[in-house]
């Protein structure tokens, strides 16, 4: 038996899984950010990370019975930032995923070299502490992401996950350590995905109830994870991470090099991953839901206004940049706005509006991947999205791509399960562990004549961020 389990933004789950596949027992615990008010500020808490991952350890154990426990392998979201005491003490901040402080600090790696890291990613967010909390840093002796934090407050043991080859310049590398003075010492050496970290510790066993000398397995991102728990394992073959941020994780056979998108090592070797982030899709939904007023209604009852209203809205578009936005744009500065709203219109078109603008999105990325050479067959959802029926016909009619709804759409868990098979020797193959765990429950065709709408749509929205850009650049400059 396995004990799987994925860090989210506001959630974290654990799961006891068979070697199968078979969830033997599931349970998750609900989690949120720090409350600040600071402009690009996203802060998580450890404390909470660990009072949640003890509590599903607790509730999960007892289902063992008298099978034993293998492991415990651990994903989670990045790219988050927790820096570490010499005592193993989670200092703050703990800079989310979602975190931009960092755009001072990107643009100067920018400056040192061919290549910018987004804002969001953990070299700008180590600077910006260095520049910002000195002490913090000076404290500092390991910058961990969130998966790996975990595994070391289980075994005392830092490593860096490195999701694939080509990833290191998402990451760091000695000229920049060179160039910016960051000490290489407190960013811990790379290994791959799956990785036996250590083993539980007297420590962390005592708190989690976990056996004393149990393997701990980094599994690394979740989204890394997520391509073995959709069994996007082939080329054509693309993940739909759905969830607060989106990700479309295409398996390709050649690397590509474009700076609208990632591209770098698949999981499965020889594949690579071409990939592309949008910053809020499901946050977007949460956002118009919370603004509507409708915050304790269910989603089912509180889409079904957005279900009656008609593709397109009447001609009504939302661009979902709440965040900024990442693929393919990598704009800090991007806004949210709906455009074309008239008398006419009512919430639930603009519901509906914020569902299609994570489609429209998803196909702005899908088509500068197909500029590269990268086609997208089909799409392999997972996440708490697929489970709308309405979502996912909106994001098959817009992207005109076939879209697969696994059995189990915890797909980070059982991720986890296919790197921790391969990790202990069960199997070699991750791609026919993953194709044998995952099974397909429902596929949705796209309705052309629904697409044909769409696709006209699709080029105003496209042309709407280029007219808009320069707007908000102006916006965010005097916010600041």
């Amino acid at each position: 038996m396995i004990l799987a389990v994925d860090i989210g933004t506001t959630v974290l789950k654990g799961a006891l899984l068979t070697e199968d596949g078979i969830f033997r027992a599931i349970a998750s615990r609900q989690m949120t950010f720090c409350d600040t008010a600071d402009a690009g500020c996203y802060e998580a808490e450890t404390d909470q990370w660990i009072e949640a991952f003890c509590s599903v350890s607790e509730e999960l154990l007892p289902s063992l019975g008298s099978d034993s426990l293998r492991a415990v392998v651990i994903s989670g979201n990045g790219p988050t930032l927790v820096p570490v005491a010499g005592d193993g003490t989670f200092l703050q901040p703990v800079m989310s995923w979602m975190d931009r402080r960092g755009t001072a600090q990107s643009a100067k790696i920018g400056s040192l070299q061919d290549f910018v890291i987004d804002p969001t990613f953990y070299f700008p967010k180590a600077m910006w502490i260095a520049d910002n909390l000195p002490d913090v840093y000076s404290r500092t002796k390991f910058f961990l992401s969130c998966p790996e934090s975990m595994a070391f407050w289980l075994t005392g043991a830092a490593v860096t996950i490195l999701p694939g080859i080509k990833f290191e310049k998402y990451f760091w590398n000695d000229v920049l350590f060179e160039k910016t003075g960051m000490d290489k010492s407190k960013f811990p050496d790379f290994v791959k995905p799956g990785h036996i970290t250590g083993k539980v510790t007297k420590k962390a066993g005592a708190l989690t109830g976990l056996p004393e000398g149990i393997p701990v397995i980094s599994a690394g991102p979740d989204f890394v994870v997520t391509l073995l728990g959709t069994a996007a394992v082939y080329p054509g073959r693309a993940c739909d991470r759905a969830g607060t941020s989106e990700g479309i994780n295409l398996c390709t056979e050649a690397y590509v090099q474009d700076k609208r998108l990632m591209g770098y090592g698949h999981v499965v070797e020889p594949w690579y991953n071409m990939s592309g982030i949008i910053s809020t899709s499901g946050k977007a939904l949460e956002w118009i839901r919370k603004q509507l007023g409708c915050e304790g209604q269910d989603y089912s009852d509180f889409l079904a206004p957005a279900g009656d209203a008609e593709a397109g809205c009447g001609g009504l578009l939302f661009l979902p940049y709440l965040a900024g936005e990442r693929a393919p744009h990598w704009d800090p500065s991007a806004r949210a706005a709906f455009i074309g709203l008239g008398l006419q219109h009512g919430s639930g078109d603009m519901v509906r509006a914020v569902l299609e603008s994570t489609g429209f999105a998803m196909r702005d990325v899908i088509e500068v991947m197909a500029e590269n050479g990268g086609f997208v067959e089909e799409l392999r959802i997972t996440g708490g999205p697929s489970r709308s029926p309405l979502w996912n016909q909106i994001k098959a009619d817009i992207t005109g791509r076939r879209l697969l709804v696994p059995e189990s759409t915890e797909s980070e868990l059982l991720g986890n399960l296919v790197l921790a098979l391969r990790s202990l020797g069960d199997t070699d193959e991750l791609s026919e562990s993953a194709d044998r765990i995952v099974r397909i429950k429902r596929v949705y065709e796209p309705d052309s004549a629904r697409h044909r709408i769409y696709s006209e749509l699709f080029e105003i929205y496209r042309s709407s961020y280029s007219s808009l850009k320069g707007v908000f650049s102006g916006l965010s400059a005097f916010r600041k």
